[in-house]
């Protein structure tokens, strides 16, 4: 994690967060193979059931990507290419959690972010200067683009910032678009809020708002606000004074719902009048999704993104969107290998957050992954955002032998 800005020089982020999921992997299943009846307690592989049903979920991702290539008489080559990328992708999703069955502390994680968060401190006079001075927007593109065949090259370049459609000056830093900034923003927040070194506590947080700021992202700055409340008041639940809290809340909002109603309507027209023309596009591309699923292929999906018309500036069918790209790609089966690990996941660690901290966080984590469903394709980003699966994992087995 601490040599992400290096990675990203070289080209490499990309390679390094798909591949350590599957180092990590072969890690866990060489201790799985060593272990026997006098491998110490603390040092045993235990798979808890939570992390099993998104081992299964994932791996319906593929079941119904074969099938749904198979449908559409798409070519072996073509298989064998969007396999690969499931590897990258929604495998991920499943083996990094997985791997927080490993005996990792979540604190090297927690001071990571920290670390991170303040590297971008030190380097953000060059990221002001750049703009200012006319420096080039995109220094180089890592020749390590050949590996990634078929990603853009913002996955493998080196940028110092970027011009939106509306002149504006936003960041990317090592991710490969602005709101995918924000993702790993809000990410490193909920891991630097962890932290127990106060400095470091300080320098995590403040980097992470840093982030969430530059890159320009509505979704950003809403998650990193809502983040913190939802998920204080969610991991208390069994507290006196929250319920006390909650109850007047709800008479409150009994009383004033007219107005709260009317309240909610004008902040979501003004946060989408923000950038009309990006909400108008996102829009479109949710419902052609959606209605081309339901039309064409409900069950299985069309196993790859298509090209979409004009109205949406030629984007693919099923992008910008996780809900509408999982029905759009892989139909109803994929839709739901995702949806029910994610409830029965917010279940668990809802009922475990009330005791535990890191359990807490692992809310916050898939709090955070569930509202980007609605703005980002979750599998594309997943070796950005890999620490958060790890302490979602971790959260999922016994974190009190990490006290």
């Amino acid at each position: 994690m601490t040599w992400t800005y290096v990675f990203y020089l070289l080209g490499a982020t990309y390679i390094v967060g798909s591949v350590v999921g599957w180092i990590l992997f072969a890690y866990l299943l060489l201790k799985l193979w060593l272990q026997d009846e006098n491998t110490p307690k603390e040092e045993k592989i235990v798979i808890p059931w939570i992390t099993w049903v998104w081992i299964l979920g994932m791996l319906m991702m593929e079941v119904a990507l074969i099938i749904g290539h198979l449908d559409y008489n798409l070519p072996v080559s073509q298989i064998i290419k969007s396999s690969i990328g499931w590897g990258k992708g929604w495998a991920l999703i499943a083996l990094y959690p997985l791997a927080g069955c490993l005996n990792i502390r979540p604190q090297i994680i927690y001071r990571a972010a920290c670390v991170i968060c303040f590297q971008t401190l030190v380097i953000s006079p060059l990221l002001i200067a750049a703009p200012l001075l006319n420096l080039p927007q995109t220094l180089y593109v890592s020749p390590l683009k050949a590996i990634g065949a078929g990603l853009g090259p913002t996955f493998f370049d080196v940028s110092l910032y970027a011009v939106d459609f509306d002149g504006q000056i936003r960041q990317r830093l090592f991710t490969p678009w602005g709101p995918a900034l924000g993702f790993v923003a809000n990410i490193y927040f909920t891991l630097s809020v962890q932290e127990k070194d106060k400095k470091w506590r300080w320098y995590g947080i403040i980097g992470a708002i840093y982030m969430s700021q530059i890159c320009k992202s509505r979704l950003a700055q809403v998650c990193i606000l809502s983040t913190p409340i939802f998920i204080f008041v969610l991991s208390r639940l069994i507290r006196p004074y929250i319920l006390m809290l909650l109850g007047t809340a709800s008479v409150i909002v009994g009383i004033l719902a007219t107005n709260i109603m009317n309240g909610i309507a004008a902040f979501w027209a003004g946060f989408k009048a923000q950038r009309a023309a990006s909400s108008r596009v996102r829009a479109a591309l949710k419902e052609i999704a959606f209605y081309r699923a339901e039309t064409e292929a409900p069950i299985w999906g069309h196993g790859i993104l298509q090209m979409g018309p004009h109205v949406v500036e030629f984007m693919p069918i099923g992008s910008h969107h996780t809900w509408g790209g999982l029905a759009f790609v892989k139909g109803m089966v994929g839709f739901y290998s995702l949806a029910i690990p994610m409830f029965l996941s917010f279940l668990f660690l809802l009922i475990k957050a009330q005791s535990n901290r890191d359990a807490a966080t692992g809310l916050a984590i898939l709090f955070i992954l569930f509202l980007y469903t609605f703005g980002e394709n979750l599998e594309i980003l997943a070796y950005l955002y890999w620490p958060g699966l790890i302490l979602m994992g971790i959260a999922f087995i016994d974190t009190a032998r990490y006290e």
